[in-house]
């Protein structure tokens, strides 16, 4: 079933939506469950593995460009946003962060209007990254980031001047999505201009070069699709030019990635809950308990309606932050409230998707427990659900 907009979509939205469908129903969400089969997260990256077919396919629909053509209005790239975000969360939650997190290092390059940048940053054999999380250092980037030189950890890594160039040293955490596989990333860290850290910053870097070197894939319950991986600098020399952001203006910065990251979170995963809610809807009307099928039981009826409201209730905030965000000036509260409503929805709907299973949906028989591992890690990941609201709650 497809969650409706309150306006008709156009005709072109409509074969737009179809094709992602499509797309997400015959590549990404067979693969998916292929791939979280895997007993070795290695295998998920192998130079044989299925990973390659779903960039090769994705590249080939154009879909990372589908939503950014000068062609189309603001509202209008906001409305295709949020239907391939929405359908490739429907598809598989995992591989769709992987596709979104690969286009990181082209979308900032491209922002910067920077000849320079894009030329080396838009390559198509280029897989992208976002490295912010560190070992020692989570969500007080989030929190505390503008008091780094305070901190009493020091930052795990540090981007240090040197004549015309920074010099990076340390380490970023397992928790950097595409991050044993990606070749450029948009790195956020400690910035030092000689005399010590004096706050944060955001770069683009090359991760095919000198003194980058990667961990092993992350082993883990839920979206084991997503290649995550450790990432370390040592001596790594980038010129001045590849700095995005400087700390004068990071913290305004980190707000407008932060609306725009948590405002595709939500679409994601109100998709997901939508993918919950119809596998659960469907088995309702296949199994026979009774004489009848379960969903003329007036408790299983009741339940999946209140699936239903939950699923259209998230759907329809993720779409308003989205919405918002490209055709106004973005609000991190609102992309925040999408992003913690959604995911929550989505753990809240698969786990009651699976009651509905019963015994069956504890079985990987059945797609219903991958999906629940899947939506349980959203709530911590691109910033864990209680420490966003935090944030959010002082922007109001």
């Amino acid at each position: 079933m497809f969650i409706e907009w309150e306006t008709p979509l156009t005709e072109e939205e409509r074969e737009i939506r179809t094709t992602i469908h499509r797309f997400a129903e015959e590549v990404m969400r067979p693969i998916g469950q292929r791939l979280d089969k895997l007993a070795d997260p290695s295998d998920v990256v192998a130079p044989d593995s299925e990973l390659w077919e779903v960039f090769r396919r994705h590249e080939e629909l154009g879909i990372a460009d589908i939503a950014t053509s000068p062609d189309l209005t603001p509202a209008q790239q906001a409305r295709i946003r949020c239907i391939v975000g929405e359908e490739q969360g429907w598809g598989d939650p995992g591989l769709a962060i992987s596709l979104g997190v690969n286009g990181f290092p082209r979308m900032a390059a491209m922002m910067t209007g920077r000849q320079e940048l894009i030329d080396r940053f838009s390559g198509e054999d280029q897989i992208g990254c976002w490295c912010a999380t560190e070992p020692d250092h989570g969500s007080d980037f989030i929190m505390d980031g503008e008091r780094i030189a305070e901190w009493e950890t020091p930052p795990n890594v540090i981007a240090r001047k040197d004549g015309d160039e920074f010099v990076i040293n340390g380490q970023k955490s397992a928790w950097v999505s595409n991050g044993t596989i990606a070749t450029a990333t948009s790195l956020f860290c400690a910035i030092d201009m000689g005399d010590g850290i004096v706050g944060t910053g955001s770069f683009l870097v090359p991760l095919d070069v000198d003194g980058v070197t990667k961990g092993k894939p992350l082993d883990k319950i839920g979206q084991r699709a997503l290649n995550q991986g450790e990432i370390f600098f040592d001596n790594v020399r980038i010129p001045e030019s590849y700095m995005l952001m400087p700390p004068q203006i990071m913290s305004m910065g980190m707000e407008v990635v932060l609306a725009t990251a948590n405002s595709g979170m939500g679409s994601t995963f109100s998709g997901l809950a939508r993918a919950a809610l119809e596998l659960a809807v469907d088995y309702a009307k296949e199994r026979v308990q009774g004489g009848v099928a379960i969903i003329e039981h007036q408790s299983v009826k009741s339940r999946l309606f209140d699936m239903f409201r939950k699923v259209e209730a998230a759907t329809a905030l993720s779409r308003r932050a989205v919405m918002w965000n490209m055709t106004q000036t973005p609000r991190m509260d609102l992309a925040v409230a999408s992003k913690t409503l959604a995911t929550q929805t989505a753990f809240d709907v698969s786990s009651a998707a699976l009651q509905i299973f019963g015994g069956n949906g504890l079985t990987r028989e059945y797609p219903i427990e991958k999906i629940l591992r899947d939506a349980r890690a959203s709530m911590i990941e691109d910033g864990c659900n209680e420490v966003l609201s935090i944030v959010a709650a002082g922007k109001l």
